[in-house]
């Protein structure tokens, strides 16, 4: 059977012995400097030993004490170290998921319910930035990259390929290419430069008209502000069929005509230094997942 241990007065040793004063041990314990003398003088009679020198303005150790400090001193610091790690398990898992501002607003966003009810207890933070994350030092699990790689560092997995065709508020009644030249045309930047960027100079060619926009333009700096000015029906704008999906599906959006522009590639992106922790694990399976389900057929698409 094993002993009944004085925890409270071993505990006022224990910092006494560190701290070489009754007076600051009492601060660290939050009661009166008599109250650890009391202590620690009861479980010096209980020892038959002395343990500490008393002297004008600090205490020190005896032979006694001395032998009993560093083993107390380290089992208070294995007790601290065992109460921190369990701390830590009930902490909440927590994955940083980063994409651009377009993406996360358009394509993430109205999925994230579907994480929470999957994985209620797996805390979802999205970092909307245009700018590539440095997955190594910035606290960021999983990067959604768009475009053709290679992503040197990372694992990477391909989500799916992007689409852009014209689309247009159902109210201006744009049908035709033709009838482009009726409306004003809607432009976002494109971050990097690239000769295969979908734009409307290159669908125009693709369709073998010339360029033109008679009625005048829209620039945007951002892709989700070219989004918002075609469901305002502001004019006609080229956009990634995955981030409008939703608009087309209810109808606040059509897409007349073709053609349709390849796009870049949407890439998952982890680091590849260490694997996945479950909760890493799991966001990108809701992520695959959700990808699967883009095979449905969209409303909207090729309507008036």
């Amino acid at each position: 059977m094993r002993r009944r241990l004085p925890l409270s007065a071993l505990r006022a040793f224990e910092s006494a012995a560190r701290h070489g004063s009754f007076s600051l041990a009492a601060g660290e314990l939050a009661v009166t400097p008599t109250a650890v003398s009391h202590q620690i003088r009861g479980l010096e009679e209980s020892l038959g030993l002395p343990l500490f020198e008393r002297r004008a303005r600090k205490v020190a150790l005896t032979e006694a004490g001395a032998q009993l400090y560093p083993v107390l001193r380290e089992g208070f610091d294995a007790f601290e170290a065992a109460l921190e790690r369990l701390a830590r398990t009930r902490q909440r898992a927590a994955v940083t998921l980063s994409a651009t501002t377009a993406f996360t607003a358009k394509w993430l966003m109205p999925r994230v319910a579907r994480f929470r009810a999957r994985h209620p207890d797996i805390d979802l933070q999205l970092h909307a930035s245009d700018d590539a994350v440095d997955l190594s030092g910035s606290g960021v699990d999983i990067a959604l990259r768009y475009g053709r790689g290679p992503y040197p560092g990372l694992v990477t997995e391909a989500m799916f390929a992007d689409d852009f065709a014209p689309v247009v508020n159902p109210r201006l009644g744009v049908r035709t290419p033709a009838d482009l030249q009726s409306v004003p045309i809607v432009h976002f930047q494109w971050k990097r430069h690239h000769p295969l960027n979908p734009t409307w100079e290159n669908w125009f060619a693709q369709a073998g008209l010339p360029w033109s926009a008679p009625s005048g333009e829209l620039r945007f700096s951002d892709e989700s502000h070219a989004i918002q000015a075609a469901v305002a029906g502001q004019g006609a704008a080229l956009l990634s069929l995955a981030l409008v999906r939703d608009e087309l599906a209810a109808g606040q959006l059509v897409q007349p005509f073709g053609p349709v522009l390849a796009g870049h590639t949407y890439h998952l992106a982890t680091r590849a230094e260490r694997a996945p922790s479950s909760s890493v694990s799991a966001a990108l399976e809701w992520l695959r997942d959700e990808v699967r389900l883009l095979s449905a057929p969209v409303a909207g698409a090729d309507t008036v």
